[in-house]
């Protein structure tokens, strides 16, 4: 069984994680498709507003809630058949997940419509900044104890971003245990008007951003919150904790390029300040190498082509000469495309790499996806590639 067929067959949760236009998305609607179509319930989530998954899944739009997709449109004739299996997808909705997790923490409905109701936290539920990362943890964690998926396959935002993502529980704890929230948490606004000069400074960094007429609505949004904190924080806590659980892996998606392959770089290092590792390296749209002849061998041999020619069949002979100068293009795209790839390749050993050709069409339907998860599943690893 190849490491990509395992992870799809064996983990609960994977993560897949890169730079934009490298093809995660892709990759993250192939890894679900292939555990759907092992006998599992799967679900694709996406936090990237683009509808560029609902395209590749044949879908008019996404919403917030898993919609399942008809097993015909991915279970026919020349895509493989399912045992059994579920496929799902959704799009993440930072507001409404925001409102749920509220409308659950809340001790009862009144104080949940007190804080939804609040103009406040409609200003800032789907805006503040971290609060699409976390939001985004919440609705994994959610699927993982609600949906009965036994596959949840998550497209993260670009590298970058997605280290907010993995950061987001703990920035949450710092937030509920940092003193300038506790003592906004103080339920008497007596207190407020004598508060130290921290919560003050707060208090006007607000009405900077949003106004000073929305002040008693930041403070009664706070006070609404008391009791609360106690159960978003445990919340934290559960979702750092699946994060770093043997079930959950880190698929690391990036091209041969080299900007892509320094953010996976950047990526893979940060990953491990969390304790974490990347399981999976998948290297989208390399050049294949066509033989093992140098550039510079094919090029002298078009030239000597060229030079020895004559002119009964000297169109013939520039057309070969012109095909083996056009080898020698890809030769030497393809040399450069290994040689970009070999510090990663160092910093990943405990990774398995996999590569995935350039396709001769876009991947956009079922018929496609299905082929990159052959790709995939046949473990092209880097020995094959070295």
């Amino acid at each position: 069984m190849s490491s990509v067929e395992q992870i799809v067959t064996e983990r609960r949760v994977v993560i897949c994680c890169g730079s934009g236009g490298v093809g995660k998305t892709t990759t993250a609607a192939v890894l679900a498709l292939e555990g759907a179509r092992r006998g599992r319930n799967a679900c694709v989530v996406t936090i990237d507003p683009a509808k560029r998954l609902a395209s590749a899944l044949g879908l008019e739009q996404l919403s917030d809630t898993p919609s399942e997709i008809d097993r015909a449109r991915w279970n026919g004739a020349g895509l493989g058949r399912s045992h059994g299996g579920r496929l799902s997808a959704l799009m993440l909705d930072t507001k409404s997940t925001f409102d749920a997790l509220v409308t659950r923490n809340a001790a009862d409905p009144d104080q949940a419509e007190r804080i939804l109701q609040n103009t406040f936290y409609r200003n800032v539920s789907g805006a503040l900044g971290g609060t699409q990362e976390y939001m985004a943890m919440e609705k994994l964690h959610e699927l993982y104890d609600e949906g009965g998926f036994d596959l949840i396959v998550v497209d993260t935002p670009p590298t970058r971003h997605a280290l907010d993502f993995l950061d987001a529980p703990r920035r949450l704890t710092r937030l509920l245990d940092n003193r300038v929230f506790q003592l906004l948490m103080m339920p008497t606004r007596a207190y407020l008007r004598v508060a130290s000069v921290a919560v003050r400074a707060f208090l006007r960094t607000i009405a900077r951003v949003v106004g000073s007429e929305v002040i008693e609505d930041v403070v009664a949004f706070f006070r609404a919150f008391e009791g609360m904190e106690a159960g978003f924080r445990q919340r934290a806590i559960a979702v750092e904790h699946l994060l770093s659980e043997p079930s959950t892996a880190f698929v690391l998606v990036t091209s041969p390029r080299r900007d892509a392959l320094e953010e996976a770089a950047f990526f893979a290092e940060r990953l491990g300040d969390h304790d974490q590792e990347v399981a999976t390296l998948i290297v989208n749209r390399v050049h294949p190498e066509f033989g093992d002849e140098s550039p510079d061998g094919l090029r002298a041999r078009a030239f000597s082509l060229r030079a020895e020619g004559k002119a009964a069949d000297a169109a013939a002979t520039e057309r070969l000469a012109a095909l083996y100068a056009n080898l020698a293009d890809f030769r030497e795209i393809a040399v450069r495309e290994r040689e970009h790839l070999t510090e990663l390749r160092e910093s990943l050993r405990a990774a398995t790499i996999v590569f995935v050709p350039y396709f001769a069409r876009d991947v956009y339907d079922f018929e496609a996806l299905h082929e990159v998860g052959k790709v995939l599943i046949g473990d092209r690893e880097a020995n094959e590639l070295a």
